[in-house]
């Protein structure tokens, strides 16, 4: 179990590499195209996190553009609707692999069985009656109780059903059905879930063994904190441990140092990997991306600090509201502060940040990718134009304007 120690900057270099490989970022087109190259995206990542926010595309659609060209949302609300995908908790909100479905089971079991997750005194009496409703009607929309409301003296109000309706969903009773942009269609799981799907609850050992797989397959390097990042259980916590170890006794995982301290685990071997390709382009990621989600991981492996800033009062913003981490090659160089004004049809770069602004002053190849992946974005907005307000330093504005235009 003897640790290997990263210490210079090519090995550095190919951890990185394969860790964004893993990702599938380095590559255009790794999943395929269309239905099958975003269920094949969800299906390697383990999970993609459903987010509100909607200054730009929201967050699971972009997720699933940077991997799937040409990638439309509709995608997502078919492959919910050929049950080949459903929504649960992973870290939050997520789109799951339907395949997955009983490793979901355990939180909701922990759910029913009195732990909290949003409301602490559900309204039994309330849950019961919706379930009734339900059993007996057939799928009921989030909207349907609280139009009901205005139809019918005596019906619910919103919130307490919602609230009823969220708390059976968590604990397992119902399941997304369908969903229309955020109104959700709820349904008994029977009737939603696929023939053949296992309902098996996975043993503690089970589910270590998922997780860390699974890990593996979409980070390539993982710590014992991110295989289990924010699953607050220390049973499955304890049993992940043991599986990392076995794996290490066999020889099946390595342990990497990092320059840092840090360490992490790996499948064996991969130092004697070549180096994965890359290209010269620019990625637009999410805040909310799998390759970022785990700020301490992205620190530690990319020397990379980055923080969501839209929760934090304006004055104290440092880059702006929702600022989204930027991919070049294999290097995060900058973020970018974008909003799509919607009915312009008009991609706003409120603010532009580039960190390494030396190199990449020196890459005559940066303003060219940095604009094609600027007008490929916008596209996804549906806007047909851009605008830059800010950029950082002020003198790559120019040529990045002009490049940007002349795309």
């Amino acid at each position: 179990m003897q640790r290997i120690a990263i210490k210079k900057q090519s090995e550095l270099r190919k951890v990185r590499r394969h860790a964004l490989a893993a990702q599938g970022l380095l590559q255009r087109m790794p999943f395929g195209q269309g239905i099958n190259g975003t269920k094949a995206v969800i299906a390697h990542l383990g999970y993609v996190q459903i987010d509100t926010i909607a200054v730009v595309e929201r967050a699971h659609h972009h997720v699933l553009f940077t991997r799937v060209p040409n990638f439309k949302p509709a995608i997502t609300t078919r492959l919910l609707e050929k049950k080949e995908i459903f929504e649960y908790w992973a870290h939050a909100a997520a789109f799951l692999p339907i395949e997955d479905y009983r490793f979901s089971l355990p939180y909701k079991h922990a759910i029913k069985s009195g732990k909290h997750h949003w409301f602490k005194n559900p309204d039994k009496k309330l849950m019961a009656q919706l379930m009734d409703r339900i059993t007996q009607e057939g799928p009921l929309r989030s909207r349907d109780v609280s139009e009901a409301q205005n139809k019918r003296a005596g019906w619910w109000d919103w919130k307490p059903a919602k609230k009823a309706l969220e708390q059976l969903y968590m604990q397992g009773d119902l399941m997304v059905a369908a969903r229309d942009g955020f109104q959700k269609t709820y349904d008994l799981p029977e009737r939603v879930l696929p023939p053949g799907i296992d309902q098996s609850v996975p043993t503690a050992e089970e589910f270590a063994k998922h997780l860390l797989e699974q890990q593996l397959n979409c980070h390539a390097l993982v710590s014992l904190k991110g295989i289990t990042y924010y699953r607050r259980n220390p049973t499955l916590r304890k049993a992940v441990k043991a599986q990392v170890d076995e794996a290490l006794q066999l020889g099946e995982l390595e342990q990497y140092q990092l320059p840092n301290g840090e360490v992490f685990f790996a499948r064996a071997g991969l130092l004697d990997e070549a180096l994965p390709r890359t290209a010269r382009r620019v990625v637009i990621l999410s805040p909310f991306d799998n390759v970022v989600i785990q700020r301490e991981r992205l620190k530690a492996l990319f020397d990379y600090e980055y923080f969501i800033e839209c929760y934090v009062p304006a004055a104290q913003r440092r880059f702006g509201y929702f600022c989204l981490p930027l991919l070049y090659g294999d290097k995060f160089i900058g973020l970018m502060d974008c909003k799509a004004h919607r009915k312009a049809k008009r991609l706003e770069i409120v603010a532009l940040h580039l960190l390494d602004s030396k190199a990449l002053a020196n890459d005559e190849a940066f303003p060219t990718a940095f604009a094609k992946a600027i007008w490929a974005f916008a596209s996804f907005q549906e806007c047909d134009t851009i605008s830059v307000t800010h950029v950082s330093p002020n003198h790559f504005e120019k040529v990045l304007k002009n490049t940007i235009q002349a795309c």
